[in-house]
């Protein structure tokens, strides 16, 4: 294996791992963004086995004793799988996330206390800062969350939007149609009758770059991708509700 990196907005890095004998022939990337700022932000960490590659290749671009902020979507392996070894790592560390999601999981499985964050909090991080807005069981669960960049325009998805396959850093083609078929294959999303408003809410940011966690990244209508992303979910699995 190995951990590319790439730069898809101003300052913030895409870190993508390719595992091809997930859902062959087309495979699976794994991908963690980093936000380099004066108080640097990690979203997803990986698994705990892929912790060294992830971690060679963030100290291409700072110091990993240097990250401030460990961040993710919601807790699952992938997403923060490797978080207690990027706190022991990065000694001036913490992990942020949601109040809901620090009260029933993270308080008791950070080695370091966890900060919570309300919806629609601002992490301020020097140069760059990140709106945490709670998206509970979009795309899964209870404590699910995304981050917004305010100053580039970047949506931090977590698991929204992915797709199969190892394309491009990042693409302006159609990532919605690809994502749908995703869901018919791997059943991943939470549905609820308040599943396509919650992305419709995102999509009212107006993001310009919408960082996925597999897949490739898109560059863009992000509003458009994500009310178009709610309309596919209406059309094909939320009338089965």
């Amino acid at each position: 294996m190995e951990t590319k990196l790439d730069e898809i907005a101003d300052g913030i890095y895409r870190l993508s791992t390719y595992i091809p004998e997930i859902a062959p022939p087309a495979g699976f990337t794994f991908n963690q963004f980093l936000i380099v700022a004066d108080e640097p932000l990690l979203f997803h960490t990986g698994p705990r086995g892929m912790f060294p590659l992830v971690a060679e290749a963030v100290a291409k671009v700072v110091a990993v004793e240097r990250l401030r902020w460990i961040t993710f979507g919601h807790v699952e392996s992938d997403e923060c799988g490797s978080m207690n070894q990027w706190l022991a790592a990065a000694p001036s560390s913490q992990v942020a996330h949601g109040g809901l999601g620090c009260m029933v999981s993270l308080d008791d499985m950070c080695d370091r206390p966890p900060v919570p964050m309300a919806d629609g909090e601002v992490l301020d991080l020097g140069g760059k800062q990140v709106r945490h807005i709670d998206t509970p069981h979009v795309p899964h669960g209870w404590e699910a969350r995304v981050l917004y960049e305010e100053t580039t325009g970047t949506l931090l998805c977590g698991d929204l939007l992915g797709h199969l396959g190892n394309g491009p850093a990042v693409t302006t083609d159609d990532i919605v149609g690809p994502a749908l078929v995703a869901e018919g294959l791997f059943r991943s999303s939470s549905l609820a009758p308040d599943t396509a408003a919650v992305m419709r809410r995102l999509g009212d940011l107006a993001p310009t770059t919408l960082a996925l966690m597999h897949g490739s990244s898109y560059s863009g209508d992000g509003g458009k991708a994500l009310y178009d992303l709610a309309a596919g979910y209406e059309a094909q699995f939320l009338a089965r509700v």
